[in-house]
């Protein structure tokens, strides 16, 4: 077992408090040092400078399937030079009629050193990454890759 620390904070300042006056700008502190400045959604009246929560949840599902893929290949001894993804998440209402992130798309281009595993090994790596990560295993989202 392991535990993962956040620090989120955030504070009214000088802004007035009603729904649309609020200021949605706060920080994320991680346990490494790294402060993230993070605001809502600009669909929900937020800055479109900071990271929002739905696309950190995308880039979490993205970064966990490819730390898991790397671990997998560098196993099976396949040299991955590049990792690059275009991960798209889509927020929709769910089966119970709440707004949710529904789908998540990860798109990514590998760049191989050496041997590059053919269609169905790749497509087996992915697989099993996606079992793997531990992101995709706390969520009920359905994450798809393409290829």
């Amino acid at each position: 077992m392991s535990e993962h620390v956040v620090d989120v904070s955030w504070s009214r300042g000088e802004h007035e408090f009603t729904y649309d006056t609020y200021d949605r700008d706060h920080e994320w502190r991680f346990d490494g040092g790294i402060t993230v400045p993070g605001s809502a959604n600009p669909k929900y009246l937020g800055n479109p400078g900071p990271v929002d929560p739905e696309e950190a949840f995308v880039a979490a599902l993205s970064s966990c399937h490819m730390l898991t893929f790397l671990a997998i290949a560098a196993r099976k001894r396949l040299v991955v030079d590049a990792y690059d993804d275009h991960a798209v998440g889509v927020m929709a209402k769910n089966p119970a009629g709440r707004l949710a992130i529904t789908e998540v798309t990860l798109n990514p281009k590998i760049v191989w050193n050496g041997t590059e595993p053919d269609a169905e090994t790749l497509e087996r790596i992915h697989h099993l990454a996606h079992q793997e990560c531990f992101i995709a295993n706390s969520v009920t989202t359905e994450i798809t890759v393409a290829n």
